[in-house]
């Protein structure tokens, strides 16, 4: 279930950022039983490189991927880890 997770994610983020750079790291076994652990929702670390997010806050950067996966939260995303990046900071 793991890698189609993480396959619908990257469909959704690369839709929306066009990332030179993407990947996603399902750390769920890290978080067994967690209470979000039981709701189905897994914990990801995501970490891209966008010209979306020239120019922008890291909070701002955020938004931009939550907005991505927005479709996926509760039910696949408890929680998110983002390292997000302009090309100029890479």
């Amino acid at each position: 279930m793991s890698q189609a997770r993480i396959t619908m994610f990257e469909a959704a983020l690369t839709a929306s950022l066009h990332p030179t750079q993407l990947q996603i790291v399902d750390e769920s076994h890290l978080h067994a039983g967690h209470a979000g652990a039981a709701s189905g929702g897994g914990h990801f670390r995501i970490t891209l490189t966008s010209s979306s997010f020239e120019g922008l806050s890291r909070v701002a950067r955020h938004r931009l991927v939550y907005d991505a996966l927005q479709s996926h939260i509760p039910q696949e995303i408890h929680a998110l880890a983002i390292h997000a990046l302009s090309p100029s900071e890479i």
